[in-house]
């Protein structure tokens, strides 16, 4: 497989301004996702002015900000507020809170209320249910599994998200994201189970045109490394 056959759209992941800036130039590059832990990474002190100029930095991308609350009531509120920063926002809304409180119950009045939702934090076939049936099909919504922490944890996790793309298909304004992958490798299997998003830090999509490369050619310029490197190190023996 090469990237001219990659059907999984890539969005960036990261908060850094000038890394998603140099991002949007990648034509690779369809959307972007943040988080409170890349926002706070990236220094950002005022949230809402963060988010409110990335909206209108990049008005063409689907962009998500996740709402800081931990109670139900107010991630509804955070989640209204941060939808009325542009129209290219999707909410993200952790699947739970962290006392383990669903946060299905929001999800159908969001939708209602035209709030384009980002539920992540998903690690079960049974999440991934109650948000689709949750979210149905009113308004462009994501599905976030986190795949790679899935993975970290000795799961395989294309199955899972093959019947998480199959749990899905009823709503066709659902989109499914695979979060969190460790390698190019993980764009493939995306690809070929049918899922539509791939979440990428900049360092991973740099490293995408590495995807279909000849192996043995790959070996050479391995080997040619190693040398490089010994005699640029001055390396005796």
């Amino acid at each position: 497989m090469t990237l001219h056959d990659l059907k999984v759209e890539i969005y960036a992941d990261g908060a850094d301004r000038n890394a998603m800036a140099q991002a949007a130039k990648n034509p690779l590059v369809k959307g972007f996702t943040t988080n409170p832990s890349l926002t706070r990474k990236a220094g950002v002190t005022d949230y809402a002015a963060f988010g409110q100029e990335l909206c209108s930095t990049f008005p063409a991308y689907p962009i998500s900000f996740e709402v800081i609350a931990d109670t139900l009531p107010e991630m509804d509120r955070q989640a209204r507020l941060i939808a009325s920063w542009g129209a290219n926002v999707f909410v993200k809304l952790p699947v739970t809170t962290t006392r383990g409180e669903s946060v299905v119950p929001l999800l159908a009045p969001l939708a209602a209320a035209g709030v384009q939702c980002n539920v992540t934090a998903l690690f079960t076939l049974e999440q991934v249910r109650a948000v689709s049936a949750a979210l149905g099909d009113v308004v462009p919504s994501f599905i976030s599994v986190f795949a790679g922490r899935l993975a970290d944890a000795g799961i395989d996790p294309v199955p899972i998200m093959r019947e998480a793309v199959a749990i899905m298909r009823p709503f066709p304004k659902q989109r499914l994201i695979w979060a969190s992958p460790r390698e190019v490798l993980n764009a493939v299997q995306a690809h070929d189970v049918g899922c539509h998003v791939i979440t990428m830090t900049n360092e991973l999509i740099a490293k995408l045109p590495t995807l279909g490369r000849d192996p043995l050619r790959f070996s050479l310029e391995t080997v040619k490394m190693f040398h490089d490197d010994a005699r640029g190190a001055g390396f005796v023996l």
